[in-house]
């Protein structure tokens, strides 16, 4: 049985293992990256795929004769054709829940930078400025705190719920938008209201919903001239929820007051985004998900997903 993993390496850059997988099966090929016209040579003779990012349409599955089982390196799987793959007896399963604390980690991390400017104030420290100063301190920019603001939530699984928790912490007040209500286990509370009532009334919106056919493109002029003009927005879940050329209208227009993303609609970066050239705009590399403990747990859990279809009692399956 081969084994080919075509995009590993934001996975595993060197600091865990893939060698449990030669107990597993007879041939492994891991790949650092692919690219798509390359897919399917490299997973041709492959009985089990192992992918992050690449496109496993209909048109790739049908190419694949031999395939019989995938797992995603992630916990979305837009990247795949699952109904083909059913069709073919092809299983398929994804890493779920294994980033909740990183990436509610980094929602505050570009919160707190977009009210406090820490990055801005320590350049200005080192380039010397707080020594020439006549006052023992001094900001560049308005100073923000968090306590008492609130924080508008849309879409509620366990990474919205983290925020809300940690939201709770700050002394926010927390409303939550989700098209499926669940149970709240944290220990503040958050109110469930309509779409329309956390767009108005949020001073910050986290966006945590899913790519699909009802959330892509979400985020569009309409939504953001819904929005506060003192508001923030802020993106770790999928690029394509947000139309980047209406945020950075927004944005350069006043009609909201500053954003901060992790996502884009096409990854990596391309040089005519539209956020690229935003000042009021934070952007990250897609990290929020790679610290080494949310990696280590990604590994663990692709552990349980391949040798769970080898001992026929396959787990987290998406299909």
């Amino acid at each position: 049985m081969k084994l080919v993993v075509l995009d590993g390496y934001e996975a595993n850059p060197g600091d865990l293992s893939w060698d449990w997988m030669k107990e597993l099966v007879d041939e492994v090929v891991i790949y650092d990256a692919s690219e798509q016209c390359e897919v399917v040579e490299r997973a041709k003779d492959a009985d089990i795929l192992v992918t992050n990012k690449k496109l496993l349409t209909k048109e790739v599955l049908s190419q694949l004769p031999k395939l019989k089982y995938i797992s995603t390196l992630a916990t979305g799987y837009n990247m795949i054709d699952t109904e083909y793959a059913r069709e073919r007896g092809i299983l398929a399963s994804n890493i779920p829940s294994y980033s909740t604390d990183g990436v509610s980690q980094l929602v505050f991390a570009l919160l707190l930078e977009i009210t406090n400017n820490v990055a801005l104030h320590n350049d200005t420290v080192k380039e010397g400025e707080w020594t020439k100063s006549k006052h023992f301190c001094y900001w560049k920019t308005p100073l923000t705190e968090l306590s008492g603001k609130t924080l508008g939530i849309v879409g509620f699984g366990k990474i919205g719920a983290a925020v809300a928790q940690i939201a709770n912490g700050f002394k926010m007040n927390v409303i939550a938008y989700s098209p499926n209500t669940r149970s709240y286990d944290g220990f503040g509370k958050v109110d469930f209201v309509s779409l329309d009532e956390v767009i108005a009334s949020s001073d910050v919106i986290s966006l945590h919903c899913p790519l699909n056919k009802e959330t892509e493109g979400l985020v569009n002029i309409d939504f953001l001239r819904k929005m506060k003009s003192s508001a923030y927005l802020i993106n770790t879940s999928r690029g394509a929820v947000i139309v980047e050329e209406d945020l950075k209208k927004a944005l350069d227009e006043g009609i909201i007051a500053g954003a901060g993303v992790d996502v884009l609609s096409v990854e990596p970066a391309r040089a005519d985004n539209p956020l690229l050239s935003c000042e009021k705009c934070i952007i990250t590399p897609h990290l929020a998900w790679a610290s080494y403990e949310s990696r280590a747990r990604l590994m663990d859990t692709l552990i349980k997903n391949i040798t769970g279809f080898l001992e026929g009692k396959p787990v987290n399956v998406i299909n």
